[in-house]
């Protein structure tokens, strides 16, 4: 897999199912860091997930320790999306292998968190402006990061139009 996606704590079971999606059709794999605010059997995390759930291969980390364990044994390098970073996303240089983070819709990340990342990236918004769905710039992030490694799965043939 050229990226992985990791959720930080997510909030929201409608945004981490829309996110497991995302990565099912994407080819991506998902970390999901505990605890999170929904038990993931949850029915609306179920049912934003749909019959995706089965098609993804997620990870699930007890901790925050427990996953830069993971990470630092895969020697893979953390960008973390937040809006205090400098470095817009598509200025950034992914590397295969890259895990992007996505904080809590509520908080963020903590700054251990902040402290432990490779790289900040942030999505260019207008000014004033808190942040987009989560989701949005995960699947912002994500498709520049497969842009750059070209890595997009299949080929044009193989793709439909959305919706279809």
């Amino acid at each position: 897999m050229p990226v992985r996606l990791a959720l930080f704590q997510p909030d929201i079971p409608q945004n981490t199912g829309t996110m497991v999606r995302l990565c099912v059709c994407l080819g991506l794999g998902l970390d999901i860091i505990e605890p999170a605010g929904f038990p993931v059997s949850d029915r609306a995390f179920r049912r934003a997930g749909m019959d995706y759930l089965d098609a993804v291969e997620i990870t699930r980390h007890t901790s925050w320790r427990a996953f830069e364990a993971a990470r630092a044994t895969a020697g893979r390098r953390l960008v973390l999306a937040t809006t205090r970073a400098a470095q817009p996303y598509h200025a950034f240089s992914f590397a295969p292998g890259d895990i992007v983070m996505m904080g809590r819709e509520s908080a963020g990340v903590p700054e251990e968190v902040h402290s432990a990342a490779d790289a900040r990236i942030l999505v260019p918004m207008r000014p004033g402006l808190r942040s987009l769905n989560v989701a949005v710039a995960a699947a912002m992030i994500l498709g520049e990061a497969l842009r750059q490694l070209d890595a997009f799965p299949g080929g044009q043939e193989a793709s439909t139009p959305a919706g279809r």
